[in-house]
C-alpha cells in the first residue's frame, strides 16, 4: 500500500501532554502514528510546586520526544489568569532537555467532563473524579497537538 504524502517523511513520535492546575496536573501520553492519546492520571501540584519526581518517572517510562503543555486562554484568545504559573511550569520542564510545545487548551476541561459524563451515561464508566477530568483534558490537549489543531 503506498504511503500517504504526510506519512512518508513523518517520524513516529511519542508525546506527554499536561493540563496544568494549581492542585493537580493532568497527564496523557499520545503518539503520532494514530494521532491519539490515553490518560495517565495526575501529578500533584502544591505550594512546593509540581511533583517533578513523578513527571520524571513518566518520562523515563514513556520516553517522549516532546512535551505538550496546554496554555490557558480566555474565550477571546487573550492569556488566561494562570498564564504566569504555566510559563513557570514550562521553564521547569526544560530540565528534562525535551522539546516543549504549547497548545491552546480552551474548553478542554469542558470537553473532558462532557466525554466522561457520556461514558458514565452509557454505563462504561463509574464516578467521575476531578482527577479523571484533569487527565482527560490532557488527552484533548495531546490530540489537538497531534492533529495539528492547536487553536480553537
Amino acid at each position: 500500500m503506498p504511503d500517504t504524502p504526510d506519512s512518508r517523511h513523518a517520524i513516529p513520535e511519542t508525546i506527554l501532554a499536561f493540563d496544568f492546575g494549581l492542585r493537580r496536573i493532568g497527564v496523557a501520553v499520545g503518539q503520532s502514528v494514530t494521532a491519539s492519546a490515553s490518560p495517565l492520571g495526575v501529578v500533584a501540584n502544591s505550594d512546593n510546586g509540581p511533583d517533578f519526581d513523578a513527571i520524571s518517572t513518566m518520562i523515563d517510562e514513556w520516553r517522549p520526544s516532546r512535551l505538550i503543555v496546554g496554555l490557558p486562554m480566555q474565550a477571546d484568545g487573550q492569556p488566561g489568569e494562570m498564564q504566569a504559573q504555566v510559563e513557570d511550569f514550562i521553564r521547569d520542564l526544560w530540565r528534562f532537555q525535551i522539546k516543549v510545545d504549547t497548545v491552546d487548551e480552551r474548553y478542554t476541561s469542558i470537553e473532558a467532563e462532557e466525554a466522561l459524563k457520556n461514558a458514565r451515561a452509557s454505563g462504561t464508566r463509574g464516578r467521575i473524579s476531578k482527577e479523571a477530568i484533569d487527565s482527560a483534558a490532557a488527552v484533548f490537549i495531546a490530540e489537538r497537538f497531534l492533529t495539528g489543531r492547536t487553536n480553537v
